[in-house]
């Protein structure tokens, strides 16, 4: 007789991953980021020049840190003293009280309303282009918005919402299209290139762009370039030390405890970094084949008399995602730590019990549930790695009334990355 997973065992699960989850994200409070060479501008127009802190802020910041020298103690300073500030030839950042729509664009929550609505707050704008018309950036959370100026005048944000129309449909307010093509125009320009254009980073820098250079004007960027590759692939070989125990609740002479067993097996790993907070998170794919076959062999008990064999023929494709966070010692070398859910595969698995005889007495498919992983590991010149991943429990004869097990796995996995 088989059951389905218990609620509570999928409830155990979740807990485990958020609590894996949590303390890889609590490590962030710890990471190497540098103080850089900027400046800021307070309420009275004075300039300092200063060390600031860069996260290479994801969100758009309300405070940061900075320090008057090397050797003096880091300050917090906040949006309320400082008109603008910014990391040299990186980012800059300017004080303003805006308009802004904040109307979410998630389907569930999208307003009937196509006109969007405004309201008037002080933020730290991120500033991507300089010119005769400026384009800037607030980022907060999923909310994305751009505005843009001419030279001194007035920000005003540039319009897109989505909405639910009467017929229960999304539909999409562009009206950032209109306002471009009436305030930048450029003889150039086609209708068409109004029509393709998104209301993202890309598009809209690479139109500024283009109206600028129209009108032969200087512009500055603020965007630096990636100091790395986003995307890593790396072969992974590994040797794994894993342990296998099976439990029956009515017959214990069923009870299994097989040897630890060492093997040698292969996986290739994505490996995607986030391209902000200083490349210092990634998300990492990894398929990994593996294989764990043995046999055990034990009296039975007196009841039913003779030699009871236990053979175990295991195939496992795990599939681990996982979310990693590096700690920069120097410019060659780093710490890494990952927390991981593993998806998992077997087919063609089975445990098969069989007596002296030949006869079979139970014949299990192996049926694995997910599990969790955590790693710590050890990264130079981002080419060679060494990696320590210890598995959660993993049960593979899930779905079965009386049986349970208990598969655990240590790995120590070395990394060579192609590119």
């Amino acid at each position: 007789m088989e059951i389905v997973p218990s609620k509570n065992k999928l409830i155990n699960m979740k807990n485990k991953l958020l609590f894996l989850l949590i303390a890889i994200l609590s490590l962030n409070c710890y990471s190497q980021i540098s103080f850089e060479k900027g400046y800021y501008i307070n309420n009275s127009n004075q300039k300092t020049d200063c060390l600031i802190k860069n996260i290479d802020w994801k969100n758009n910041p309300t405070e940061f840190k900075y320090r008057l020298s090397e050797n003096s103690e880091p300050k917090d300073i906040t949006i309320k003293t400082v008109k603008e500030f910014g990391v040299y030839n990186i980012s800059k950042y300017i004080r303003r009280t805006v308009n802004i729509d904040r109307s979410s664009k998630i389907t569930m929550k999208l307003s009937t309303d196509k006109k969007p609505v405004f309201k008037e707050e002080e933020l730290f704008l991120r500033v991507l282009v300089e010119s005769k018309y400026n384009l800037y950036e607030y980022v907060d959370g999923i909310v994305s918005r751009y505005f843009y100026s001419k030279e001194n005048s007035a920000i005003e944000q540039l319009v897109f919402k989505k909405y639910k129309t009467i017929d229960n449909k999304i539909g999409e307010n562009n009206r950032f299209r209109q306002q471009l093509w009436v305030d930048l125009k450029c003889e150039n320009f086609k209708k068409s290139k109004i029509k393709s254009l998104g209301y993202n980073k890309n598009d809209l820098v690479q139109f500024f762009t283009d109206y600028n250079e129209c009108h032969n004007r200087e512009l500055t960027y603020f965007e630096p370039k990636p100091k790395r590759d986003l995307f890593n692939l790396t072969f992974r070989p590994r040797l794994n030390s894993s342990s296998l125990s099976i439990q029956n609740s009515i017959y214990k002479s069923r009870n299994t405890d097989f040897e630890n067993k060492t093997g040698f097996e292969f996986g290739l790993e994505f490996e995607f970094i986030l391209p902000y907070n200083k490349n210092k998170w990634g998300i990492a794919i990894e398929p990994t084949y593996r294989k764990f076959k043995s046999e055990k062999t034990k009296v039975e008990n007196r009841v039913f008399g003779g030699i009871l064999t236990t053979n175990v023929d295991y195939n496992l494709m795990e599939i681990p995602v996982s979310i990693r966070h590096y700690f920069f010692l120097n410019k060659d070398s780093k710490i890494f730590v990952n927390a991981s859910y593993i998806f998992n595969f077997s087919p063609r698995s089975s445990i098969i019990y069989t007596r002296d005889n030949g006869s079979i007495l139970n014949l299990l498919e192996i049926k694995t549930s997910n599990n969790l992983a955590m790693g710590v590991g050890y990264k130079l010149k981002d080419k060679y790695s060494l990696e320590l991943r210890y598995q959660t429990n993993k049960e593979i004869l899930d779905g079965y009334l009386h049986w349970s097990s208990d598969f655990k796995t240590f790995s120590v996995i070395f990394g060579y990355s192609l590119y």
